[in-house]
C-alpha cells in the first residue's frame, strides 16, 4: 500500500503528541494516587517541539499558539479516534464504594463501549481536584474562544441541565479528518446536516444575466474579496455587522442558482444550498436544530449558504393565533438573528418579494431581481446552450424563436435538452423546427401556460 505523504507527517507528529499525552496521564495518576513520580506537577512534562515539523497538526498548532491547557484538551478529544486504549485507565474502579471514579468524568457511549472523556476529565488530567484549574477549564470553552469561534473544539451536552464540566468533548469533524488524513472532510448531506453542497463546471460567460443584475451580483464579489480588508484594517468591525446577506428574487429559472455557484466557483468558497420547503419541520423547534446545525457548521469557514425558496419560512410571519403560531414565530425570529450574525455569505432566494416580510427584507445588504432575459438575451441563449455536436435544420430560426417565446434561461436548457436527446434517440439526425416547438410547448404546459 502507498501511503500518502500528508498522512506520514500527521501519523509521525501524532505519535510524539500522544507519547507526551501518556506521560502526562501517567503523571497525573501517580500524582493523585500519591505514588512516586518523575514530575511534581502535569505542567512539568514537557510537550514535544513540533515547531519544525511538516504536519498539518504541526501548522494548526504555530497558528494558533496553544497554551498547555488548551493543547491537552485537544489531544485529549483526538485521543478517543485514534488510540482509544491509552484511556482505558479511566476504567479504573472505586474500590472504596465500588463504582467508577466520579472526578474522572468521561462517558461510555454503550456497555461495552470506549471511554469518551468529558470537560470533567480534563479538568481532572490539569489539577486533579485543584478547584481554580477546574475553573479555569470553563474558559476554554467560552463562546468567544477560537475553540467555539473556529469550530475546533466543543462540549456536547447530554441534558439542558447537565453540568458544563459533565459534558463530552467533541473535535470538530474537519479538525480530525485534517489531523489524520490531510484533508478537510465536507459535512455531508442528511438529516443531521440539511445542506447539499453545490457546484457547477460553467463560467461567468455561460450565465446570461441583465446588466443591472450583474452589476448588482458583482458587488457581491467585491464584498467577497475586500471585505476582510474593510472590517479588519479599515477597522470597520465594530461598526459594521459580518459577514454578507443577499435576498435573489425572480421568476425560476432566471439564474438565482447558478449566480450563487459561480460566486463560490470563482472565489474557491464551498456553496451549501439548503430547500427550506423540505426543512421546515411539522414538529415545533425542529426546523430551528435543523438549521442551527448548518450554520454551527458553516460559521468561521467563509462558506456561502444557498437558502432555496426562502418564502417557506422567512415569508409574512403569521399573527399569533395558537402556541403553534407562536412557535413558528419564535423560530424565523431566532433565524433572522443567526443569519444577522453569520460572518460568510447568506443568499436567500425567492420566487416573489412580494411574498417576503418587509420587517426581514430590510436587513439585507442587497436586494437582486433576476427578470425574464429580454428577447436578445434569449438569443445568447439559444445559440450557446446547444452542443458543437448538435446539428439544426436550415428551417430552424432561433431568432424568431427567441423574440416570439418569452421562456426562462432554465426553460429554454430544458428544451435544449429535450431535443437534443431526442435526436440522439433518432441516431443523432439534425434537430428541426417542429421538435423545438414540441420541446416548447412542453414548458408551457409545465408552467400553466397555453402553447
Amino acid at each position: 500500500m502507498v501511503i500518502d505523504e500528508k498522512i506520514q507527517h500527521n501519523a509521525r507528529d501524532l505519535e510524539l503528541e500522544l507519547d507526551w499525552f501518556a506521560r502526562v496521564l501517567d503523571t497525573r495518576f501517580k500524582l493523585y494516587f500519591e505514588e512516586l513520580s518523575d514530575h511534581q506537577n502535569v505542567f512539568d512534562v514537557e510537550p514535544p517541539d513540533l515547531v519544525e515539523g511538516a504536519s498539518d497538526y504541526a501548522g494548526f498548532l504555530r497558528h494558533y499558539e496553544l497554551t498547555f491547557p488548551e493543547r491537552l484538551a485537544v489531544v485529549l478529544s483526538l485521543v478517543p479516534h485514534v488510540r482509544p486504549q491509552l484511556l482505558d485507565i479511566f476504567f479504573t474502579r472505586n474500590k472504596t464504594f465500588d463504582r467508577k471514579f466520579t472526578e474522572f468524568g468521561g462517558a461510555r457511549q454503550s456497555p461495552e463501549g470506549d471511554f469518551i472523556p468529558s470537560a470533567e476529565t480534563l479538568a481532572f488530567l490539569l489539577g486533579g481536584s485543584d478547584l481554580a484549574i477546574r475553573f479555569s477549564v470553563l474558559r476554554l470553552f467560552d463562546p468567544h474562544h477560537f475553540f467555539a469561534r473556529h469550530n475546533i473544539l466543543r462540549l456536547a451536552p447530554s441534558a439542558p441541565d447537565e453540568p458544563l464540566l459533565k459534558a463530552l468533548l467533541m473535535l470538530s469533524e474537519e479538525c480530525l479528518s485534517l489531523f489524520t488524513t490531510g484533508r478537510v472532510r465536507r459535512p455531508e448531506f442528511g438529516a443531521n446536516f440539511p445542506a447539499q453542497l453545490i457546484e457547477t463546471q460553467l463560467t461567468w460567460e455561460d450565465l446570461v444575466l441583465h446588466p443591472a443584475t450583474r452589476m448588482q451580483v458583482e458587488e457581491i464579489g467585491t464584498w467577497i474579496q475586500h471585505g476582510e480588508t474593510l472590517m479588519n484594517d479599515w477597522g470597520m468591525a465594530s461598526k459594521l455587522r459580518p459577514g454578507y446577506r443577499s435576498l435573489f428574487h425572480g421568476p425560476p429559472g432566471t439564474g438565482k442558482t447558478m449566480t450563487a455557484c459561480l460566486l463560490g466557483e470563482s472565489t474557491g468558497r464551498d456553496v451549501y444550498k439548503i430547500e427550506l420547503s423540505q426543512v421546515v419541520s411539522k414538529y415545533i423547534g425542529e426546523t430551528e436544530k435543523n438549521l442551527a446545525r448548518v450554520f454551527d457548521q458553516a460559521q468561521h469557514k467563509g462558506w456561502i449558504l444557498f437558502f432555496d425558496e426562502a418564502d417557506a419560512l422567512f415569508g409574512k410571519r403569521s399573527q399569533t393565533k395558537d402556541a403553534h403560531d407562536r412557535y413558528a414565530n419564535q423560530e424565523i425570529s431566532y433565524l433572522l438573528q443567526r443569519i444577522e450574525t453569520f460572518d460568510g455569505i447568506a443568499i436567500l432566494s425567492s420566487n416573489f418579494k412580494e411574498n417576503m416580510d418587509t420587517a426581514f427584507t430590510r436587513r439585507f445588504e442587497s436586494i437582486i431581481y433576476f427578470p425574464m432575459p429580454r428577447p436578445e438575451d434569449r438569443l445568447r441563449i439559444w445559440r450557446q446552450g446547444f452542443s458543437t455536436k448538435a446539428q439544426l435544420e436550415e428551417s430552424v430560426d432561433l431568432e424568431r424563436l427567441a423574440r416570439d417565446h418569452v421562456l426562462s434561461g432554465g426553460s429554454v436548457m430544458n428544451v435544449i435538452r429535450f431535443v437534443s436527446l431526442q435526436s440522439l434517440k433518432l441516431g443523432g439526425r439534425a434537430i428541426g423546427h417542429d421538435d423545438l416547438m414540441q420541446g416548447i410547448r412542453r414548458e408551457y404546459t409545465k408552467e400553466g401556460k397555453a402553447g
